[in-house]
């Protein structure tokens, strides 16, 4: 891989960190407080949505750090090795956890009597879908992962031959 590919995806990923603490300190917790005001029915429930935002951005983040890492291995070529496991599975652990507490704001959603100005029905479709994809990106990534497997191994068999 280029080096300036390397470079781009590493100042993506930087980018991509420092909007999410953007999120978390500023907007997360100001959209929680601005819905309040606009429906103060909604009280009891900021805190414990805004959590869960901020813990779905901090996993977000890891899968973040756990590429960063990746992209230095591609960079020295070392990728092909055992080390490389720990970030994907890294990768794949993050991603659970997020979908968890997505499938937990679902249900929730869905069984709980939120008082809504509207109709409330989007944001649990919302929170399905962001499910879905969870899901869906933690099943790709767990084959990935069987293909990095497979490649490791065969190039393990090929530098004994060699």
């Amino acid at each position: 891989m280029h080096r300036l590919l390397i470079a781009a995806l590493r100042a993506g990923i930087a980018a991509a960190v420092l909007l999410g603490l953007f999120g978390q300190i500023v907007v997360i917790p100001t959209t929680a407080s601005d819905e309040v005001d606009r429906f103060p029915p909604y009280e009891p429930f900021a805190a414990p949505y805004a959590t869960v935002a901020i813990l779905g951005v901090v996993c977000v983040q890891v899968v973040l750090g756990a590429v960063w890492m990746l992209l230095g291995m591609v960079e020295r070529d070392a990728v092909f090795s055992r080390r490389a496991f720990r970030w994907v599975d890294t990768v794949v652990g993050a991603t659970v956890v997020a979908t968890l507490l997505a499938f937990g704001v679902a249900v929730h959603l869905a069984v709980a009597e939120i008082p809504s100005p509207d109709d409330g029905m989007q944001v649990l479709g919302a929170a399905v879908a962001c499910v879905g994809v969870g899901a869906a990106f933690a099943m790709l990534v767990v084959v990935m992962r069987g293909l990095l497997g497979k490649a490791t191994a065969l190039r393990s068999e090929l530098a004994e031959v060699v």
